[in-house]
């Protein structure tokens, strides 16, 4: 140990300047906090844009919130929009409305499409917005809702069910052929000493 003490202080008389180094000016004295924290910054920030999107894609009311075609909520989504009202501790009042892709496509009139999609986007906006005031009267919080237009998230049933069945139906149960390690009927291994 008194070794150990010599060489941590480090005397620079010969070098011209007079002074003394002592162990913590020649060491980190944050060893390993500040790195741990490094590490798990680094983390997070990869891990953020994943959460931010899933968080995203929970305050999305999905067409299929509404009756087809119309502004009606539907059960379906008043229930969704009650439950994001009633988020604790208080629910974030950024919601996104998916576009309106149940717009029929008319090859003749190509404009009409965009014109009754956004007209429709603006009746659901309000549609939301009306109900989400009715559900929080007591507590007001100004919902702002914006319209986006992503991919539905999962995956449909009937190709995941083929996936799991051609997965279970994959497995093949065969016996190994001729002596190799089977016996004949005692039920012990050939070569086992027994």
């Amino acid at each position: 140990m008194k070794g150990l003490m010599k060489a941590v202080l480090l005397c620079t008389a010969g070098s011209g300047a007079m002074g003394c180094y002592g162990y913590r000016d020649l060491v980190d004295p944050c060893y390993p906090e500040r790195y741990e924290y490094a590490a798990r910054r680094e983390v997070r920030e990869a891990f953020t844009p994943q959460v931010l999107n899933g968080h995203v894609l929970d305050q999305t009311i999905w067409n299929y919130h509404f009756e087809p075609g119309t502004a009606t909520l539907n059960a379906g989504g008043i229930d969704y929009l009650a439950r994001i009202a009633r988020t604790r501790p208080q629910p974030d009042p950024v919601l996104f409305l998916q576009t309106a892709q149940d717009i029929t496509y008319d090859p003749a009139a190509p404009d009409k499409m965009s014109t009754a999609r956004n007209e429709l986007d603006g009746k659901r906006i309000e549609s939301v917005q009306k109900f989400l005031q009715a559900q929080t009267a007591n507590r007001p919080i100004a919902f702002h809702v914006q319209v986006h237009d992503p991919a539905e998230v999962g995956m449909a049933a009937v190709p995941t069910i083929n996936v799991v069945q051609q997965m279970y139906g994959s497995y093949k149960a065969t016996l190994p052929r001729g002596g190799a390690g089977v016996s004949g009927g005692g039920g012990v291994a050939a070569g086992s000493g027994r």
